[in-house]
């Protein structure tokens, strides 16, 4: 394997579980202003420990990037990690099929 792909299979491993797709969805929907960690559980319903475990996997995944504001620790999605991703995954699309062109991903 490659860095790139090394770096694919971890976010997708991230992605691999219910909960972490769900907080990933919610910082989705968030945009740049991201979430703290306090909204993220109130918001899925999910118990501050277990949620902690999550964000910790996907931050180290490289997904979601966290920064502190005064005592607040604000979540948010490394949306140029996220496009390399996308980019990673569609890069070859189509590129064995006959009379396919690649615009179709």
């Amino acid at each position: 394997m490659n860095l790139e792909q090394d770096i694919a299979v971890l976010a997708l491993s991230a992605l691999g579980h219910d909960a972490r797709l769900r907080i990933y969805k919610l910082l989705l929907r968030s945009g740049e202003s991201g979430l703290s960690v306090g909204e993220i559980a109130s918001r899925l319903d999910i118990p501050a420990s277990t949620l902690a475990h999550h964000l910790s996997t996907l931050v180290h995944s490289g997904l979601v990037i966290q920064t502190r504001q005064s005592r607040t620790i604000i979540n948010r999605i490394d949306f140029k990690r996220m496009r390399a991703l996308v980019a990673f995954l569609s890069k070859e699309c189509c590129a064995d099929a006959e009379g396919e062109t690649a615009n179709a991903a």
